[in-house]
């Protein structure tokens, strides 16, 4: 059993660096009531984040499209190191009773990442948050402020804040993202 858990954390480990786990297992955030897929799609730029080792460029954007009823063309950008980086990937609605939890993955051999929309106003703003246990010992989570404008109001920040710490996520760690100079020629 040692040498499992041993081989499973020597794993893990390189994953998680830059994230932020925590002990115990995920928690549970309520997500936007009545949530509506099709106002929420569109163009979203990163406003400020939990670090992620995914993500390690500036003017990062995503841009979503309904495909099906159930189907969303996920399509993330970021310039790193002076060139634009693109990864399309896909969205799903994983409970049609509670369509603010979405799915989203990369990639065709990983699963669905958890993709909760926890609040939007659906024209300014949106608050993600996403979550994956590792053995229920602990869970490593990303949080995501989004808006449709690269930059947002601080008592917009100030309320995101609010339903974080309202939901039990620590979000101590968030970082601006960097949004200058984007429309740049790159």
């Amino acid at each position: 059993m040692k040498v499992v858990f041993t081989a499973v954390f020597a794993f893990i480990l390189p994953l998680i660096a830059a994230q932020v786990p925590h002990w115990g297992p995920c928690p549970e955030p309520e997500v936007q009531p009545a949530f509506d897929l099709k106002q929420f799609m569109g163009r979203w730029f990163e406003i400020a984040k939990l670090p992620a080792q995914f993500e390690k460029g500036r003017c990062i954007e995503t841009n979503f499209t309904l495909k099906t009823d159930k189907l969303i063309r996920v399509v993330s950008s970021e310039i790193l190191k002076a060139k634009l980086k693109k990864i399309e990937g896909a969205g799903v609605i994983e409970d049609m009773k509670n369509p603010a939890k979405l799915g989203i993955s990369y990639s065709y051999v990983l699963p669905y990442s958890p993709y909760w929309i926890l609040s939007t106003d659906y024209v300014n703003s949106a608050l993600v948050y996403s979550c994956t246990d590792i053995l229920r010992l602990f869970h490593v989570d990303f949080a995501w402020i989004l808006g449709r404008t690269r930059t947002l109001p601080e008592a917009t920040m100030e309320k995101a804040m609010e339903v974080f710490a309202k939901n039990d996520i620590d979000v101590s760690r968030m970082i601006p993202s960097k949004q200058k100079d984007c429309d740049k020629t790159v």
